[in-house]
């Protein structure tokens, strides 16, 4: 007896991702919901600050969370949102960027990778913005590293933008190494829209209708070059094999 043809899921989330859509979602309800002078206190706790980290400023502030804040707030800051667009603006690319990745890396690494690229979000913003009191919050900088950890594979032969591709194991192409990666034209069209609508948006983004705060874009920024270099300590497919004339093959 013939078994019927799989069918590709339209939605092919795997469960840590929904599972952090979640997280994401009940913070901000928790945020909302609390009384203004608890959310404000957590913000404190959880947000991003990098007047923390200036000494001139710390001598005479007690910063919430003490230098256990210093510390977690490399990555917690990703876990808040200012508001309900915020969040659904950031859950969409997640979805779409964070699932290959996800499926690829498994939830462990995955989740790992999240936070690496947060921090590195943050380690930027700060050596950019060193003492300012205005704190920052938004899952964006984590998501611009799925976001350059997907186009590492995502162009292979058979990965999950190719036309022949196999929807079950699209995600685990092997794939293309850094130098490879910056040689093929479609990456790099990606690049450059990437990164120029980001500073576009980032410097002029307060002036759209709606919009009343900066957008960290420099974060942005160190989010998706983290994602970019790291991609293979996280990766745990093999290479493709390299032949004699220095072309890879797909296994």
């Amino acid at each position: 007896m013939l078994e019927p043809p799989r069918r590709e899921r339209m939605l092919n989330v795997p469960a840590v991702v929904v599972g952090l859509v979640v997280v994401l979602g009940l913070i901000h309800a928790a945020l909302v919901l609390l009384p203004s002078q608890q959310s404000d206190e957590l913000l404190g706790l959880f947000a991003f600050i990098p007047a923390r980290y200036d000494a001139s400023i710390t001598s005479d502030v007690a910063w919430p969370g003490g230098w256990g804040a210093d510390i977690w707030t490399f990555v917690t800051y990703a876990l808040i949102h200012s508001n309900i667009s915020h969040l659904v603006f950031n859950v969409i690319w997640l979805l779409a960027f964070g699932s290959p990745v996800a499926l690829r890396f498994g939830p462990s690494r995955f989740l790992a990778f999240m936070a690496v690229t947060a921090a590195a979000g943050a380690a930027t913003h700060l050596a950019l913005h060193f003492g300012e009191l205005l704190l920052m919050i938004g899952a964006s900088a984590a998501i611009s590293g799925t976001m350059a950890a997907a186009i590492r594979f995502a162009f292979q032969r058979g990965g999950p933008l190719g036309l022949l591709r196999d929807p079950e194991q699209a995600h685990r192409v092997p794939a293309a190494s850094l130098s490879e990666c910056l040689r093929d034209r479609r990456v790099l069209i990606f690049l450059v829209v990437w990164f120029g609508s980001n500073i576009v948006f980032g410097l002029f983004a307060t002036m759209l209708p709606g919009v009343q705060h900066a957008v960290a874009w420099e974060a942005h920024v160190g989010g998706f070059v983290a994602g970019l270099l790291l991609f293979s300590m996280f990766d745990p497919i093999p290479r493709a094999p390299v032949h004699a004339d220095g072309a890879t093959s797909a296994r």
